[in-house]
């Protein structure tokens, strides 16, 4: 069993995943598909979209006869994540404590 997940936690990752460096496409796929059941055909509007929006930036690196486009948090980007993480600790929280009511096992 999985759970449905909306753009905005797409969008949460794939930020996080751009926290602490820059990469390229190919690479901030794959990490996000280590979390996310995600096609890679679904990532790039997504990356297209975080782009238009402001969230990150790119630039191309010449790599072995082709270019690979680096993806990079804006700043606005950055206050983005920050706000995402405020929000997804607040919304695990509430999530622990509803399961802490449950503990005694009765549904």
């Amino acid at each position: 069993m999985g759970f449905q997940i909306g753009g905005n936690i797409l969008d949460f990752v794939v930020l996080s995943t751009l926290k602490n460096k820059d990469e390229y496409g190919y690479i901030v796929t794959q990490e996000v598909r280590k979390i996310l059941d995600i096609s890679e055909t679904a990532m790039y509007p997504a990356l297209k979209r975080l782009q238009k929006n402001n969230l990150l930036s790119t630039y191309d690196v010449p790599y072995q006869g082709r270019n690979r486009r680096y993806y990079r948090l804006t700043e606005s980007g950055k206050k983005a994540l920050d706000t995402y993480i405020l929000e997804w600790n607040e919304f695990k929280k509430d999530i622990d404590n509803l399961l802490k009511k449950g503990d005694n096992n009765e549904y």
